[in-house]
C-alpha cells in the first residue's frame, strides 16, 4: 500500500504490518529519537490502570505497549489484527494473552474492561468513528479511553519541516532498517492526512464519549487524547 487514503484495506495494512514486525520495535527507536518510550511511557500515566483492572491494548503489535500494565499487576489484554506481530510478541512475551482482532469489530463482550488504549494505531483504521464506538462498547459504564497518536505541530514554522522529515527522511530510514519497500512510506503519508487534536477530540464526543480531552506531547507531534464512557 503506497498511499495512506480514507478507504483503507485492513487485510492490506495487517500484510503490511506483517512484513515488518521482526524490526519494527527498534525501527520505531530509531525513527523517533527514543522519544516513542516516553510517549509509551506517558500513556500509560494516563490510563493509570489500578492492580486488578482490565485493560484492553489495541494496536498493541508485539506487546511492548502492553508489558507496563502488566508489570502493574493490571490484567491486560494484547490484541492487533496483524498476525505477523502477535506472533513475534507471544514469542517474545507468552505470559502475556495476545488475542487477533480488528478494531472495528472486537472480539470482547460488552462492558469487559475498565480501560481501552491505543498507541499509534487508530489511525489505520478503516473507520475512526466505528472503532471508536467499538471502544466504547467494549468498556465498562465509567471506564476510559487513551489514545495515543501522532498528529499536528502546534508551532508553524516546526510543523513544515516536520512534514518535510515524514515525506523525505522517515521513509528513507526506515526502509533502511526494515528492508521492506514502501510500508514507511505508507506510514508516513498516514500520519499527514491524519485528524487534528481537536478534530479528534470531537469524532470521541460523536462516538458517545465524555470529557475528551488532550494534551500535546513534543510540540504536538503526538497527542495524548482521553475520554469516559457515561456512567
Amino acid at each position: 500500500m503506497s498511499r495512506a487514503s480514507l478507504e483503507k484495506k485492513p487485510a492490506e495494512v495487517a500484510s503490511m504490518f506483517d512484513g515488518i514486525a521482526a524490526r519494527y520495535d527498534l525501527t520505531n527507536d530509531l525513527i523517533s529519537m527514543g522519544q516513542d518510550r516516553r510517549w509509551r511511557r506517558l500513556t500509560v500515566e494516563a490510563v493509570a490502570a489500578m492492580p486488578g483492572e482490565r485493560v484492553l491494548d489495541l494496536a498493541a503489535g508485539t506487546g511492548t505497549s502492553s508489558e507496563p500494565f502488566a508489570a502493574d499487576g493490571a490484567f491486560v489484554v494484547p490484541s492487533d489484527f496483524s498476525i505477523g506481530m502477535l506472533q513475534v510478541g507471544k514469542e517474545r512475551r507468552p505470559d502475556l494473552p495476545f488475542v487477533a482482532g480488528d478494531a472495528m469489530r472486537l472480539p470482547f463482550a460488552d462492558a469487559s474492561f475498565d480501560a481501552v488504549t491505543i498507541s499509534f494505531g487508530l489511525r489505520n483504521v478503516a473507520d475512526t468513528s466505528v472503532a471508536l464506538r467499538e471502544m466504547l462498547r467494549v468498556v465498562r459504564p465509567g471506564g476510559r479511553v487513551v489514545i495515543c497518536e501522532f498528529s499536528t505541530p502546534t508551532w508553524a514554522p516546526f510543523r513544515k519541516v516536520y512534514q518535510e522529515y515524514l515525506v523525505r527522511a522517515l521513509p528513507l530510514v526506515a526502509n533502511a532498517v526494515t528492508r521492506e519497500k514502501g510500508s514507511y512510506d505508507y506510514l508516513a503519508e498516514s500520519i499527514r492526512t491524519w485528524h487534528t487534536q481537536v478534530e479528534l477530540a470531537h469524532l470521541l464526543l460523536e462516538a458517545g464519549w465524555e470529557h475528551a480531552a488532550y494534551r500535546n506531547v513534543s510540540g504536538g507531534i503526538v497527542a495524548l487524547h482521553r475520554a469516559v464512557r457515561p456512567a
